[in-house]
């Protein structure tokens, strides 16, 4: 979808100069400069995109995203059926999709954040170090992650759902008949139909003329579906939560009232 140069524009300048001397002596200033604008993000080297980011202003943008989740663990457990399964079944659900739910929560609140180099972190460094980045710095947030959230929420926000649509597909992507180890598998399948059906019918009452929206917002969703727990989580929550786990929190939310 964002097709990246498969060489850095410093192998391909005539100029004897490598890109780590283009780095050192500033001529890619520019460049690093605009490394988070999407406009240009299709036209920036692999090792751009590899770059760890965090949030500018996390205090602000944590308590926005905290605000974002409790919403979305309020409207699963509002859901009569999903309060129906077994205790075992809602927490295998919560957990497999708690990330889709809150990208179409972010997205049904408009909320827009920005992003920053992570102190220490610079291309020099990662091309000095490849692959002996550790652990803990390989979880980090990427410019590539974050490029795909936000290309996610505009997909959305170019739909301009409505709260019954938003609801609707939020209930499609929560029952899910397709996650391991479910002992209702066949009645979270129904309910997933039922959620669908619903959809259908409420996108053509709301569209009747648009006979495209609602394979629109199926790949919409299915899109959503391809953000990573690791880049939500570090992103959104770590600077909150620490070293907290991020799984048991969601399931002390859900059944803790």
């Amino acid at each position: 979808m964002f097709p990246l140069e498969e060489t850095c524009s410093g192998h391909r300048d005539q100029h004897p100069h490598t890109i780590l001397y283009n780095i050192l002596s500033g001529r890619e200033s520019a460049y690093l400069n605009n490394k988070l604008n999407p406009s240009t993000a299709a036209y920036s080297c692999p090792c751009e995109h590899r770059r760890t980011v965090c949030l500018k202003d996390p205090k602000a943008t944590c308590q926005v995203a905290s605000s974002v989740l409790v919403k979305t663990i309020c409207f699963v457990r509002s859901l009569p059926s999903f309060s129906q399964l077994p205790s075992g079944d809602q927490s295998s659900l919560l957990r497999h999709c708690w990330v889709p739910l809150f990208v179409l929560g972010l997205a049904q609140d408009k909320i827009v954040f920005e992003v920053t180099d992570v102190p220490n972190s610079s291309i020099l460094r990662q091309i000095l170090l490849g692959p002996g980045l550790t652990a803990k710095e390989a979880d980090q947030p990427t410019f590539a992650g974050v490029h795909k959230l936000r290309a996610c929420l505009h997909q959305l926000w170019n739909l301009d759902l409505s709260p019954k649509e938003y609801a609707y597909l939020k209930g499609a992507l929560l029952f899910n008949p397709a996650v391991q180890g479910l002992s209702a598998s066949l009645f979270v399948d129904s309910l997933q139909q039922e959620a669908q059906r619903a959809l259908q019918e409420v996108i053509y009452l709301l569209h009747p003329e648009d006979t495209a929206r609602f394979s629109l917002v199926l790949r919409a969703a299915s899109t959503v579906q391809t953000v990573g727990h690791s880049l939500v989580t570090e992103l959104f929550f770590k600077p909150v939560i620490g070293n907290t786990n991020m799984l048991h929190l969601l399931t002390e939310m859900l059944f803790v009232h």
